[in-house]
């Protein structure tokens, strides 16, 4: 039994204060107090500083904690840097036994003195160290979606605790409901705990494998579905045909474009080149954050016609698909017009459709030609350099081939197109 109580710990003078088994308080003149332990090792005697003295009560502590992210066990006595009695006596108590065992018991206590951080900061720490890889717009949604749907679950448990059943709980509210915002959350946490493992914060790296089996499979067509491409030509006749609306043209030129729904609206007419049927839209409004050039193609061109009907303004940073009051369109507008003709696809499908495309009616196109004209970085060198000379000419063939393909006349036997006809 010790000599120390709580009492005389919280009252103690100055001085070396002896609880036995080597165990002190030490008690400076200004009132400061902390553990310390005197032990033998390799012969010789050493004094080891076991941390502060913590003299508040369990209420105290557990509001302390709580302030702190922390839960429960979180912390051993061995990471905790103040120290009750009993945590004082428990930590001296393994200590010695190290001592004992030939082994230093300095490295031992300073092992897990940096303790690992709660989920929440590492997504932090992490956004910090990452972010220079992303363009704005993906650093923001990386930290906002954790924010949202991660950190109210994981956010106050430290990174070496979390393990695939509290990530999939985590998970499991948007898994089947929001199956693509899950998706990007899931690969978000894998980053952050796998980041955690590079800073030595926990000792492997995100459960992968374990993970898969506790969400299983998403419903189909979570990942924005698609309209097949032989379904298109008579879903854009409809569109054409409908009362003419900013949102219905809007999806068009998503169409026949297959640009993003997000580059469409915020598109002015001064990135519209109607003498050499180009749209260069600036680093600004593109995903990668790098300025890139489509082609126009005929059904494009028609579609900016129509729009310009309703121009209110010359300035070359008028919307060219504006809402009522003058600013860039909600992506619920152009969503809407889907929506309301209940079909089970979204406007950003439309870029998987045209891939598809590409892929089995030009197969003689390179790859790298359609991922180009997505805006997908070409990420061979050479294709690169040669994207500079020729992929321009080349995408301007592909666009002109998928506006044939999307306007289509009903007799058109659909055979695949030639990349030479006259669509200059």
């Amino acid at each position: 039994m010790g000599k120390l109580t709580p009492a005389i710990v919280k009252a103690a003078g100055p001085g070396r204060h002896a609880d036995g088994d080597g165990l002190y308080l030490m008690v400076k003149p200004g009132g400061a107090r902390s553990w310390v332990l005197r032990v033998q090792y390799a012969g010789q005697r050493r004094d080891i500083g076991l941390g502060g003295v913590d003299v508040s009560t369990k209420m105290e502590r557990l509001k302390a904690d709580t302030a702190n992210g922390l839960i429960g066990d979180d912390l051993t006595v061995m990471e905790r840097a103040l120290l009750t009695l009993g945590e004082a006596r428990e930590k001296a108590r393994l200590l010695r036994r190290v001592a004992k065992a030939g082994r230093d018991p300095v490295a031992e206590r300073d092992k897990d003195r940096a303790a690992s951080p709660i989920f929440s900061v590492a997504v932090t720490k992490a956004h910090k160290a990452l972010e220079g890889n992303w363009g704005k717009r993906e650093a923001d949604a990386f930290l906002a979606s954790l924010k949202q749907h991660a950190n109210p679950s994981l956010g106050k448990r430290r990174v070496d605790h979390i393990d695939a059943n509290d990530i999939a709980a985590a998970l499991k509210p948007i898994w089947t409901d929001k199956p693509e915002v899950a998706r990007k959350v899931r690969q978000r946490i894998v980053k952050v705990l796998n980041y955690a493992k590079v800073k030595k914060w926990r000792l492997s790296e995100a459960p992968s494998k374990e993970l898969s089996l506790l969400l299983g499979k998403q419903r189909k067509g979570g990942n924005m579905p698609s309209m097949p491409y032989a379904d298109v030509p008579v879903y854009f006749q409809e569109l054409s045909d409908a009362a003419e609306t900013m949102g219905r043209l809007a999806l068009m030129f998503v169409i026949a474009t297959a640009a993003r729904s997000g580059e469409v609206r915020q598109a002015c007419w001064g990135q519209i080149d109607l003498d050499r049927k180009l749209w260069n839209r600036p680093a600004s409004i593109m995903k990668s954050r790098e300025v890139h050039t489509i082609t126009l193609n005929d059904q494009a061109l028609a579609i900016l016609e129509r729009a310009r009907r309703h121009r209110r303004s010359d300035d070359k940073d008028a919307l060219v698909f504006p809402s009522p009051s003058g600013k860039a369109m909600s992506d619920m507008t152009v969503s809407k017009v889907m929506r309301d003709a209940k079909l089970p696809y979204v406007p950003h499908g439309f870029r998987s459709t045209f891939r598809d495309w590409a892929a089995e009616q030009m197969s003689h196109i390179p790859d790298a030609v359609a991922e180009a004209a997505l805006a997908h970085a070409v990420p061979d060198k050479v294709v690169a350099a040669y994207k500079r000379t020729n992929f321009l000419e080349m995408r301007r063939g592909l666009l002109a081939a998928w506006g044939d393909h999307v306007f289509k006349s009903k007799g058109d036997t659909g055979a695949p197109p030639s990349l030479a006809h006259g669509h200059g």
